[in-house]
């Protein structure tokens, strides 16, 4: 049977929305991998009753408990004090702990100040936990049957503690199972058209869980198993082998039944995507961005490599920049207007002949909040593709969308729809997919 865990984020600026906990998300991949099911995640602020009320809390109901964040100088941080009053055991200045921090510190030419100078005060019988990349130490111990482990809050120092510190004692002695997952990124469908799909081709036995998880570029879609284990070393006897197969037979058969709505497996993005079969093709792509203001560039650059296949974006917000660096006709622009099909075709071609590309892509839109019309509301976004003669021939082409919320949102949107009418069209002859107006629904 597997562990059951529970990770609690510790901090004030959680809550109010002046940071995301990120760090939630690789502990909790971590812990599902080696034996350990997620089953709660707790944010509190930085008040020591509420850390206390939150781990006495976490240990009656798991038998891991990961602590992120309060374990700096500052007078806000106060998980060391919550987690001794919570198991009575009294902070002691721990001669490792301070020894661990000077090293640190001097390596960067400081000295502990007073303030972390506190940082060595860790509860009486808890292991310390050196932190490889900052100043804060972590620490380990148990209680009441659990394994609590108190990481820092910045993601780096709590990944590189939770990887060489916490995992090892979570394999002590081996592991009872872990979770398998597998992921599929798809765009163009609404996330009720998705489980609408391949609702059908999940096992009636409930084993393998389905999840789905709206957002602007899409919808993921996981599909998880618990895997009996053996020993430390991996995956023994038939049940994990059976799980394993059973799992992957399914995953082969809802990625065939979404087809071309997939765009990429497990941690891939779809600029990776659209970067793999350009560099495969040897083509070489230029951008022009209007609503999106570059984002799209931004994207695919994010990839390391991407100066084997992308020569450059001009973002030409402006009528007259589209005219002068794109030369779109003036009169074009005046006849149809700047978010339009005949504007966004020229775009392409314009900065396709201007940089002697293999491909033109642009992007032109109504970001919001204001600026829409009775016939070009705010969401309005139109792509276009122009590419030299290829096997196929020359290809021109544009599409139009509808996309809402946030004026973010619509540019995340409209870069996402660009860079897939570019993988559609990479992918080799076929039906484009049919982007419904709303996309994505919930």
């Amino acid at each position: 049977m597997m562990r059951r865990g529970e990770i609690i984020a510790i901090g004030s600026e959680l809550l109010l929305g002046g940071r995301l906990d990120t760090n939630s998300i690789f502990l909790s991949e971590g812990l599902a991998s080696n034996g350990v099911e997620v089953r709660f995640k707790t944010i509190v602020g930085d008040t020591e009753a509420d850390i206390v009320a939150a781990l006495r809390t976490a240990v009656r109901r798991a038998d891991v408990v990961l602590l992120t964040g309060g374990l700096g100088p500052t007078s806000d941080d106060r998980t060391r004090k919550a987690v001794a009053r919570a198991t009575g055991r009294p902070l002691r200045r721990r001669a490792e702990a301070i020894e661990g921090m000077r090293r640190r510190l001097a390596a960067w030419g400081r000295t502990p100040s007073a303030a972390q100078q506190r940082q060595g005060l860790i509860p009486t019988g808890a292991e310390v936990l050196a932190n490889p990349v900052g100043s804060a130490p972590g620490f380990v111990l148990r209680w009441q049957g659990a394994l609590i482990a108190a990481l820092p809050g910045v993601p780096v120092e709590a990944e590189r503690m939770f990887t060489k510190a916490v995992l090892p004692r979570l394999r002590e002695g081996g592991v009872a199972g872990h979770i398998e997952r597998k992921v599929l990124h798809t765009t163009g469908l609404p996330e009720s058209d998705v489980e609408q799909r391949i609702g059908d081709l999940l096992p009636s036995d409930g084993g393998i869980r389905l999840g789905l998880l709206a957002s602007p570029l899409g919808v993921i879609v996981s599909l998880t198993l618990p895997v009996p284990d053996g020993a430390a070393g991996g995956i023994r006897g038939g049940r994990g082998r059976s799980a394993r197969v059973r799992l992957e037979k399914t995953f082969r058969a809802v990625r065939r039944k979404l087809g071309r709505h997939v765009y990429a497996e497990g941690t891939d993005t779809m600029e990776q995507v659209v970067g793999r079969y350009l560099a495969k093709r040897g083509l070489i792509l230029a951008l022009a961005e209007s609503c999106t203001g570059g984002l799209i560039g931004h994207r695919l650059t994010q990839v390391p490599g991407s100066s084997a296949y992308l020569d450059r974006g001009v973002v030409c917000y402006s009528n007259r920049a589209k005219t002068e660096l794109l030369g779109v006709p003036a009169g074009l622009i005046a006849r149809h207007g700047a978010v339009s099909a005949p504007v966004a075709a020229a775009m392409a071609k314009g900065i396709r002949v201007t940089s002697k590309a293999s491909v033109g892509l642009s992007v032109t839109g109504i970001a919001g909040p204001g600026g829409g019309t009775a016939t070009k509301p705010v969401g309005l976004v139109y792509v276009g593709l122009d590419t030299m003669s290829q096997g196929t021939g020359k290809v021109s082409k544009t599409q139009a969308f509808r996309f809402h919320g946030t004026r973010e949102t619509i540019k995340l949107r409209a870069s996402q729809a660009a860079l897939n009418l570019l993988r559609e069209w990479l992918l080799g002859p076929a039906p484009l997919i049919d982007h419904d107006s709303s996309f994505p629904r919930r």
